[in-house]
């Protein structure tokens, strides 16, 4: 069943297509001119645009040009007479899926949105692809040995069956987007639309429209119209990564979309209607941002139907050597260079380290290793200096320095721990951004960590 758009000036056209569209189980609906096909697409984007050629005001080829860019997710067909069949072919070639030739019966028709259907499916397919690149170049690390992940990715297997919302916290960098992934693979949404959301990344007016779109003139800069990616991702996933950095403005106005499904764009006061699941994720503790009135409490509540807590990388140590070893594989094959196995004193170093920085960090130092390697075998020397302090007794480093490596006996907390070694970084690294990539954050992780420890 295909969600439909007819639009044509003639209304006996309209009502005929209607009926015979819902007799052949579609959802249907109509326009009588192309304006008035905008503002039906403004609200809810059809799978299919049925468009009639030429029309009074706004003819079809412009309304192709309408949605090609501000609705491509919409398949559109020009509906012609015979003698405009040039006029239809070049619509083609500005991006028609493809044209009906008037008068036309209705198994032609559905002959057509057959083959749409199935075109759409696998453009949908490769579009899904597409938005697994990054996530699939990333280590399977759903594939675990450790009892709580092989017991958290039991539950998130079955959290998948429902449309229940998800909030994933866990540390930087510990493979939460990879989770969020792992869920809308195993739904019933597989297939459909994945969109990743990093809210930090943003300020609030550009997340405000990355998220719900806007219109033209909606501020400075919008010489357009924008789809968010709320709309774009229709019967699909949302997941909004760093969640708790946004605005208490943002808040309200995600709480009123969860709640209610509709929401408006930027600058425009027609309500559009999605079906998007949402997955959430956070390295902050929402419960004390609530009780500290930086998080709304009914929004958090909305997002944690189900709660997945991904363990830090250092809570999976029996995971860590072949992790290593997975990445070290594929960092070698990014360079077109032959793999080479790490050696055993490597490999100690690696399981010495508490990796603060979790998967991202070991990807980072192991893409090192794979490019400074010049044996047959990856060493100690081609791993980042602070993995080697780490694994060695604080006599054999240069200069007696202490050593961030911090036996299990001596009473010092994780998060001094963390202190102490974002400070070594800062104090060593260039900049902020080498410090960021060093630790395996982003920039606004480390700032956040900065102000906190009193590091800035």
């Amino acid at each position: 069943m295909a969600r439909l758009l007819v639009v044509d000036d003639e209304k006996s056209i309209l009502s005929t297509m209607e009926a015979v569209l819902k007799e052949q189980g579609h959802q249907v609906e109509t326009a009588e001119s192309g304006e008035m096909a905008i503002a039906l697409m403004r609200r809810q984007v059809p799978e299919i645009l049925l468009t009639d050629l030429r029309m009074d005001g706004m003819s079809g080829l412009d309304l192709l040009g309408k949605a090609r860019e501000y609705f491509p997710s919409a398949t559109v067909v020009i509906m012609t007479a015979y003698g405009s069949i040039d006029t239809a072919v070049a619509a083609m070639r500005n991006g028609a899926y493809d044209y009906l030739v008037k008068p036309f019966t209705p198994e032609q028709v559905e002959h057509l949105i057959t083959r749409i259907e199935e075109f759409r499916r696998l453009r949908d397919e490769n579009s899904r692809l597409r938005d697994q690149v990054d996530v699939l170049s990333e280590p399977q690390t759903i594939a675990s040995k450790n009892p709580k992940m092989q017991k958290l990715l039991e539950t998130a297997k079955k959290v998948a069956a429902t449309d229940s919302s998800v909030l994933v916290t866990g540390e930087s960098g510990t493979g939460k987007t990879l989770l969020a992934k792992t869920i809308h693979d195993c739904s019933p949404r597989a297939g459909k639309p994945f969109a990743v959301v990093n809210c930090a990344t943003l300020s609030e007016n550009l997340l405000e429209s990355e998220l719900f779109g806007h219109v033209r003139g909606a501020f400075t800069g919008a010489v357009k119209d924008k789809m968010g990616r709320l709309q774009a991702a229709d019967t699909g996933t949302v997941f909004l990564d760093e969640i708790g950095e946004i605005s208490p403005h943002l808040q309200t106005k995600l709480l009123r979309f969860l709640q209610e499904r509709e929401f408006e764009r930027v600058g425009d006061t027609k309500t559009v209607r999605v079906d998007v699941r949402i997955i959430a994720a956070t390295n902050k503790d929402l419960e004390r941002e609530v009780r500290d009135a930086r998080f709304r409490e009914d929004l958090y509540f909305r997002l944690n139907v189900i709660d997945l807590h991904m363990p830090s990388l250092r809570q999976r140590p029996e995971d860590i050597l072949e992790l290593a070893e997975t990445l070290l594989a594929r960092s070698f094959g990014v360079t077109g260079r032959k793999p080479r196995p790490l050696d055993e004193p490597a490999k100690r170093a690696i399981l010495a380290y508490s990796w603060p920085g979790n998967i991202r960090e070991l990807k980072n130092a192991l893409e090192r290793a794979a490019i400074l390697c010049t044996g047959d075998f990856v060493t100690v020397d081609d791993l980042p200096e602070r993995v080697l302090e780490q694994s060695l007794p604080v006599s054999s480093l240069p200069g007696g320095a202490p050593s961030l490596a911090i036996a299990p006996s001596d009473a010092m907390s994780l998060e001094s721990l963390e202190k102490v070694h974002i400070q070594q970084v800062l104090g060593t690294a260039r900049t902020l951004e080498e410090a960021a990539s060093i630790l395996g954050i982003n920039l606004s992780t480390l700032w956040r960590k900065r102000r906190r420890y009193g590091l800035e």
